[in-house]
């Protein structure tokens, strides 16, 4: 009698947030940098070679067109692709996935961009979906909000849009062809034609095909199944009710799910609930679901909620003193469990995912 066939392993996945100095509002306060630090290089390649050498398999880098100086004299920021690309050849497995906005930016822009990233990090690039619709960043590039109701289909078109582009060209169009004087192969360019509800684009991508086919879209568990994504980010208001809203998102069609996690830990002998206490005292930290206790306590966590998950994308409160207590305490024992696998330097993030390479949709026509 034939044995049922096992089920090929594929390892949890970890991602961190490496915008600014942390999750909480009032994270710069115990930051262990100067605050122009931020706008500079640095301080980009201080976190995420230390997420990349710990083994964490995804670094995601926050990003807004408006930012408040508030209390930290901080009056910009670094875009988040521009930090990915950065961080790019810097790095050897770990998957860089910036936030880019759908609802006041150019589709055609930000499908170039990151497809450009692409190949700059090797295949290790995705997209985390931005559908804020704030106004102040509509001013901010003289536009106005869409209404409530039009902002998911906005999203679920500038992804398309982008699908769209990175398939204009075809895997082997670039020829080089030194004999003729020939770059491409014309006719394995295609045009996108995306006619969208308040946008088009014509194409083709001025880039060629990314590395990986597609890259590897994240997004909101709220926008699907209207956005055509790889991995949800669930989100909920306890732990206690992320595995429900991770299986809600499943259900709604998403390939690979995360749930969202902000992280306080105990360190450097002081608890976890007088970190954030201090931390309050200056700035509450609103949010969703949160842990905040000891290493030894995150890692029964995260074991019991990747019974429902894919993985988890942690939002450490203070970088400086969270990814430390991370890299070192719960990393190793996760490793030690089995239940994750450090990535592998030159594996694509949709090969980190468990996700195949699609095939070229005009090619297939």
């Amino acid at each position: 009698m034939p044995s049922t066939p096992v089920p090929e392993f594929r390892s949890r996945i970890i991602a961190l947030e490496l915008d600014g100095d942390g999750a909480h509002p009032a994270s710069w306060r115990k930051a262990h940098h100067d605050p122009q630090a931020l706008l500079g290089g640095q301080r980009i390649r201080e976190t995420v070679q230390a997420a990349d050498i710990a083994g964490f398999h995804i670094a995601t880098f926050k990003d807004t067109r408006v930012v408040d100086p508030g209390t930290t004299g901080i009056a910009g920021r670094i875009d988040a692709i521009q930090r990915a690309a950065f961080a790019a050849p810097i790095t050897r497995s770990i998957g860089l996935v910036p936030e880019a906005g759908t609802i006041f930016t150019e589709p055609f822009h930000v499908a170039t961009q990151l497809a450009s990233l692409d190949y700059s990090s090797l295949g290790r690039a995705g997209w985390l979906v931005n559908a804020e619709n704030l106004k102040r960043e509509a001013l901010s590039v003289g536009r106005v909000q869409l209404n409530e109701g039009d902002v998911t289909s906005e999203a679920a078109d500038v992804v398309q849009a982008a699908h769209r582009l990175w398939d204009s060209w075809e895997d082997d169009a670039v020829i080089r062809d030194v004999s003729t004087g020939r770059y491409v192969d014309r006719d394995k360019l295609h045009y996108a034609d995306f006619e969208g509800e308040r946008f088009s684009v014509k194409g083709p991508s001025i880039i060629p095909r990314p590395l990986q086919g597609q890259l590897v879209v994240f997004a909101p568990a709220e926008l699907l199944p209207a956005v055509e994504a790889d991995v949800a980010l669930v989100s909920a208001d306890t732990v206690d009710d992320l595995p429900r809203a991770a299986q809600a998102a499943a259900t709604a069609g998403a390939p690979r799910t995360l749930v969202e996690l902000d992280v306080i830990l105990d360190s450097r002998g002081q608890t976890a609930e007088d970190r954030l206490a201090e931390l309050d005292s200056y700035e509450e930290w609103t949010g969703g679901a949160r842990y905040v206790g000891s290493a030894e306590g995150l890692v029964e966590l995260l074991t019991t909620l990747f019974a429902s998950a894919d993985g988890v994308r942690l939002k450490p409160a203070v970088l400086d003193v969270d990814l430390p207590e991370l890299a070192t305490k719960v990393l190793p024992e996760l490793h030690r469990s089995g239940l994750v696998v450090p990535p592998l330097p030159h594996t694509t993030l949709r090969e980190t995912f468990g996700l195949p390479r699609p095939a070229n949709r005009f090619a297939a026509a």
